[in-house]
């Protein structure tokens, strides 16, 4: 066995290898990115110089789990955007179409949201453990882009129990159709973009193009992230971290939408 500080990058691709050979692909990036944790813990601890998980990004198989169309393409994703901010729907579909990029929950976790969830003061939405997949509770930060949304929306909908009440009964969520059925009639069917699309762009954008860490990227996307120690991470960890990357994606995407994808590329921390 050899101390962290010796272990090389292909010493490292050599078990995530091992992983991939038996097929299972998701497994091996995850495997990937808690090495990563690892290795970072060990940089702060004196234990190791560097991050050798780095090196191997791309070095994996993509995973090819079930599709759930997305956009990456910073140009495509501002084509989107304006789609959205042109929307002639009813105006909490808008404001959900509006919201679901900032955020980038599940979109059942969206359309369910209630008002008695939400802090526009302290700009928090916190979703309880029993909406969640994790059956963890998960905070949201909120970016002023976020806040503003809502805020326009109070008025219409803050007297009730959901943010998006249903259009036919408002003491109902929003149909698990309504989404998508707004994409559609913007022009992108389910092959070409879907509501839970968000989340793979962010996850994409957020790594590629803002240089956020991944760890705090899959934390804020609600995945099951551990620490280095293996223990699960509660709902407040990484908080300045996930406030600050919230904030940075909402200016991106404002940016995106007006017609510049122009950023400062951020420096990840050790």
């Amino acid at each position: 066995m050899k101390p962290i500080a010796r272990l090389t990058a292909p010493d490292l691709l050599a078990c995530l290898r091992r992983i991939e050979s038996r097929g299972a692909i998701e497994t091996a990036h995850r495997a990937h990115q808690n090495a990563g944790q690892v290795f970072r813990y060990a940089v702060a601890t004196g234990r190791a110089e560097g991050d050798i998980s780095r090196d191997l990004r791309g070095s994996l198989q993509p995973v090819k789990g079930e599709h759930l169309a997305s956009i990456t393409e910073p140009e495509r994703v501002a084509e989107l955007l304006r789609a959205i901010e042109g929307f002639t729907g009813t105006f909490p579909v808008r404001c959900a179409l509006r919201l679901a990029p900032l955020v980038f929950v599940r979109p059942g976790e969206l359309r369910q949201a209630e008002w008695s969830e939400i802090d526009l003061e302290a700009a928090e939405w916190t979703i309880p453990a029993a909406k969640m997949k994790t059956r963890a509770a998960h905070l949201v930060p909120l970016s002023t882009q976020a806040v503003a949304i809502l805020r326009e929306l109070h008025p219409l909908t803050g007297r009730g129990r959901y943010v998006f009440p249903g259009g036919r009964d408002p003491k109902r969520p929003l149909s698990n159709m309504a989404l998508n059925a707004g994409f559609k009639r913007m022009g992108y069917d389910g092959a070409t973009f879907t509501a839970h699309g968000f989340r793979a762009m962010a996850r994409t954008l957020l790594d590629e193009t803002l240089g956020f860490r991944p760890d705090v990227i899959e934390h804020q996307l609600a995945h099951a992230v551990r620490d280095p120690l293996g223990r699960a991470y509660n709902r407040t960890s990484f908080l300045p971290e996930r406030r600050e990357m919230m904030q940075a994606w909402a200016d991106y995407l404002e940016r995106l939408r007006e017609g510049s994808n122009v950023v400062q590329m951020r420096r990840r921390a050790s």
